[in-house]
């Protein structure tokens, strides 16, 4: 028996005011109310009780440890009923990791639409190419692109897939013209964009005849973050590679063109990575089962149109 149950059945001794109506009310035996409250005592090496074979008697110390105890049991039940609540309301701080640029295409929307339903959820997103450490760094879930996860303790769910795309603004492609095979490559401008999935001085292109690579030997402009290779791009600046959802904008309004449309980078895996399955609190639950219903279909909705523009063209 923990110290904690020891210390409630004191306050029930008590309150009753003897051990008899106190094991009564306990549905358990007399000899197990005094075992407790001995063991009790033995911990705080103070008497707590005067018995006699009529009546008990608190201590000085018992009186002042019984109204200290039954506050802090009470704060001891009303802390459990709010773990306890957590697993069933979602309420409380939401603390999310994601990739740029799916976090802020996708995740941030889906944040948005989540707490519309669930307006006791705070959220705070963090976007970072960083995959972090989530109990050290405090994180409720991560949102990550790869092609696979290693091993580890963590949870995963899968939400869909994505690719990159060559592209580059109608300008460049007007002055440099438009490369008809990879072997073409060479001959433009390529800019590289640093990522944990892939590199970026290479090209790993997936087409009819299967992946053929492209090595970026002196890309005269590299970041790590999608927004800006899109401004560089935008900007005329080269070809370049973006996830189909960093892209998919411009291609439509025209500000950008896909580049060898028969040729994709490696395909990856859109994840999402939690500490445990186990006692999962509701905020992350619930907003798991929303990126199902929100970032899902908008993944696969975006290859699709991806699709028809390469028809319509």
């Amino acid at each position: 028996m923990d110290m904690i149950d020891n210390m409630r059945m004191f306050v029930r001794v008590v309150e009753a005011g003897s051990f008899t109506a106190a094991a009564k009310q306990a549905d358990t035996s007399t000899g197990m109310m005094s075992r407790a409250i001995s063991s009790l005592e033995g911990h705080l090496e103070t008497r707590l009780l005067h018995r006699s074979t009529r009546r008990l008697a608190l201590t000085d110390s018992g009186r002042r440890y019984f109204e200290r105890l039954k506050s802090i049991l009470n704060e001891v039940d009303e802390a459990a009923a709010e773990a306890r609540n957590a697993l069933v309301r979602p309420y409380g701080r939401l603390h999310i990791h994601s990739m740029p640029g799916l976090g802020q295409r996708h995740v941030t929307a889906a944040i948005v639409a989540y707490q519309a339903d669930y307006p006791d959820v705070t959220v705070e997103l963090t976007l970072s190419q960083r995959v972090p450490n989530l109990i050290e760094d405090g994180y409720d879930l991560s949102i990550v692109t790869a092609p696979s996860l290693p091993d580890s303790a963590y949870v995963t769910q899968t939400f869909g897939i994505s690719y990159s795309i060559l592209v580059a603004s109608p300008e460049y492609l007007e002055k440099m013209g438009t490369p008809k095979s990879p072997t073409e490559l060479g001959d433009h401008v390529c800019l590289g964009l640093d990522t944990p999935a892939a590199p970026a001085n290479e090209w790993r292109l997936q087409g009819p005849e299967g992946e053929v690579s492209h090595i970026l030997l002196s890309a005269p402009f590299q970041v790590n973050i999608p927004e800006a290779m899109g401004v560089a791009l935008r900007a005329g600046r080269g070809i370049g590679s973006l996830a189909i959802y960093s892209a998919i904008d411009d291609i439509r309004s025209g500000k950008l063109v896909r580049v060898l449309p028969e040729y994709r980078l490696q395909t990856l895996n859109v994840y999402a990575v939690y500490v445990s399955r186990f006692y999962l609190d509701a905020k992350v639950r619930t907003f798991l089962d929303h990126l199902r219903t929100t970032l899902s279909p908008a993944l696969a909705a975006e290859e699709r149109e991806l699709m028809r523009i390469a028809v319509n063209d």
